[in-house]
């Protein structure tokens, strides 16, 4: 069995080998590195069973080159050489870095192929395709196109928003929605507190058995961060608190924000990425979507055993 390695081997390009997609347009670019001997020499063939290490890297977009995921734990510990994307998860402790398994083909049976300790499962087209052809300890980068891998962004999992947003200065919730809002603040009139979203102080104008009524304490200059947003608040004027981004154009697609606990999801997300900024249109737009829909992808590839169809 080949020996897992947790250091990516520097050495010389030798080959660039584009993998067709069943004729399609979009191939996957495949840079082939020499492979450090092995015990096998079975080449990774469609119907094979493989074990990899890999690092998922964005291949366009603002995050361009940033780690999306990764089966190596030394990759996670260094956001120097391997920054993280925006939406990256953690694994959590070491030993949840481990070799993924993959079946190399586009279908598995109901649960996948089960081989010793391993399950092997399908994964996106442009990687298995990309990993035929390879040895035990073979490391590849693998550039895969938008529709060989995740496809494109659910263009109904965009929302549009204002950059310049007014906030009443003064508000009347119903108790029962200001206890789940708030559930460590007694409503008590004279009570202070900081707003979860603006992140400014709150005053308990009177509060009794059905409603409470806020006074917000903004105050004009104030820097703000809503929904993990940054705004300024730049007036106070006819009970409006009026907040205006800071956002320029050029951080589209690098700064991630997201809904409060209590509001409702849009495509299963709380979570979203500032995907554009207008200030001639006045409006930003907030991207719902999983960060890897819509990108091409890079990925570096290790094979780390082989284990042949029918074996």
């Amino acid at each position: 069995m080949a020996a897992k390695r947790s250091a990516w081997p520097l050495v010389i390009l030798v080959a660039v080998i584009i993998v067709a997609a069943g004729g399609a347009a979009a191939a996957v670019s495949v840079y082939v590195f020499p492979a450090h001997p092995a015990h096998r020499v079975t080449t990774v063939a469609e119907g094979d069973n493989v074990t990899v290490n890999y690092i998922g890297m964005f291949a366009s977009g603002p995050q361009e080159g940033r780690v999306f995921d990764t089966s190596l734990y030394s990759v996670f510990l260094n956001n120097a050489t391997y920054p993280k994307s925006l939406e990256y998860v953690p694994r959590g402790n070491e030993s949840n870095y481990t070799v993924l398994p993959v079946h190399v083909g586009p279908t598995v049976p109901t649960g996948g192929y089960a081989y010793g300790n391993y399950t092997f499962s399908t994964v996106i087209t442009g990687f298995w395709q990309g990993i035929i052809g390879m040895t035990g300890n073979q490391t590849r980068i693998v550039t895969i196109p938008v529709d060989l891998a995740y496809g494109p962004a659910n263009p109904s999992c965009f929302a549009t928003e204002p950059l310049i947003v007014p906030v009443p200065v003064y508000s009347t919730l119903p108790l029962g929605t200001f206890q789940a809002d708030y559930p460590n603040v007694t409503a008590r009139t004279g009570t202070t507190f900081t707003n979860e979203v603006y992140g400014w102080k709150e005053y308990i104008l009177s509060a009794n058995a059905t409603t409470v009524s806020l006074q917000s304490l903004a105050s004009v200059g104030q820097p703000v961060k809503a929904l993990g947003l940054p705004y300024l608040v730049t007036s106070i004027s006819d009970g409006n608190i009026t907040l205006t981004s800071t956002l320029t154009e050029s951080q589209a697609g690098t700064v991630l924000g997201r809904l409060p606990g209590n509001a409702p999801t849009i495509c299963s997300s709380r979570e979203f990425i500032v995907s554009s900024i207008n200030w001639t249109t006045g409006t930003m737009s907030w991207n719902f979507n999983n960060e890897i829909y819509g990108e091409a992808l890079r990925f570096y590839i290790t094979v780390v055993d082989i284990f042949p169809a029918g074996a």
